[in-house]
């Protein structure tokens, strides 16, 4: 990145804002911050170039009638690349991570059946020559991650958005009821409504009048339609941005084996600390998986020594580095 590209405290706090509303208008960001909308549509483009900013639709794999499943992969190194790019082009994979070295791949999926999930871990990837171990833990119950801002817990504290701020940016429908008996599937998504999902999946801030289009319906139903996803969460929106590029240059995922008492405590021990972007229960060797962002090596230690150190329950952890992302979300 080049000293015009450099990060500034504008770019951390417009990163914020779309993190708590990836579809606010460019001038109502403008206005809580302090500037114009000219600003902060030049910031937007920017760092789309720099950091690979983007807004995208997600379908919140836990409000489906889907089981979740992290699978990690060993694999032989010159075939790393190809698995997992074979892999990127399902539909039923979310996150797929090269780790450790590049010997291995870490995958998240959501199967809609059995048979999907047969399809895959019971028959295509056992029959892969250049996948020589196969580890599948199911998800049990989510402690932080999925519609759960990260950005704010660590990136930049002393840059984020105060109270103020993010009370002014946070979107209205936050703040009514769900209600699973309203018409048109209530908040969960029926074969109808693919068409706007596909859209937002591309890009999440696709305008109302280009969805309304998408769907064939009118402006005002789109809307409504949307705001009745994004209140159910079970559709949200995340902000994609390459950590490195803001200063976070080291990730990993742990596989954590913790005392079954523990489970629970520990878990949401781990939502709550800074580092953590994601931590879920599951099944399999290990019992807890979470994800970690930090600045370096260093300050990846010092997480494992101090703060997941201090935690009582925990048995036994295993480190996979994350050395890059070969899908995300879409």
């Amino acid at each position: 990145m080049t000293e015009r590209d450099a990060i500034d405290e504008l770019d951390f706090r417009l990163v914020h804002a779309l993190e708590i509303d990836g579809r606010a208008p460019f001038s109502r960001i403008a206005s809580v911050l302090g500037v114009s909308d000219q600003t902060i549509a030049r910031r937007f483009r920017r760092l789309r170039t720099a950091v690979g900013l983007r807004v995208v639709g997600v379908r919140d794999a836990e409000m489906r009638d889907r089981d979740n499943w992290m699978l990690k992969l060993r694999v032989k190194p010159d075939a790393a690349e190809a698995v997992a790019r074979a892999l990127a082009q399902r539909p039923d994979t979310s996150w797929i991570g090269l780790t450790s070295a590049g010997t291995e791949i870490v995958c998240s999926t959501a199967f809609s059946s059995a048979g999907d999930h047969d399809e895959l871990i019971l028959g295509k990837l056992p029959r892969t020559p250049s996948v020589t171990d196969i580890r599948a833990h199911q998800l049990l119950h989510r402690f932080f991650g999925g519609p759960a801002s990260w950005f704010g817990k660590d990136f930049g504290r002393d840059k984020a958005l105060d109270a103020t701020q993010i009370a002014a940016l946070t979107p209205s429908w936050t703040h009514q009821e769900h209600d699973e008996d309203e018409p048109d599937g209530g908040g969960l998504p029926v074969p109808g409504d693919e068409p706007l999902l596909r859209a937002l999946e591309r890009d999440g801030r696709t305008s109302i009048a280009d969805l309304a289009a998408a769907t064939g319906g009118t402006e005002s139903a789109t809307r409504r339609r949307l705001d009745r996803l994004l209140r159910s969460r079970a559709l949200f929106l995340d902000v994609e941005f390459s950590t490195e590029a803001l200063g976070y240059a080291a990730r990993a995922i742990l596989w954590i084996t913790a005392e079954p008492r523990a489970l629970e405590t520990l878990g949401r021990a781990l939502a709550r600390q800074p580092e953590v972007a994601a931590a879920m229960a599951t099944t399999g060797e290990s019992n807890l998986v979470a994800v970690i962002v930090c600045r370096d090596s260093a300050a990846v230690y010092r997480y494992l020594n101090e703060s997941l150190g201090r935690l009582d329950g925990v048995q036994r952890v295993e480190v996979s580095p994350v050395l890059r992302n070969v899908k995300q979300h879409t």
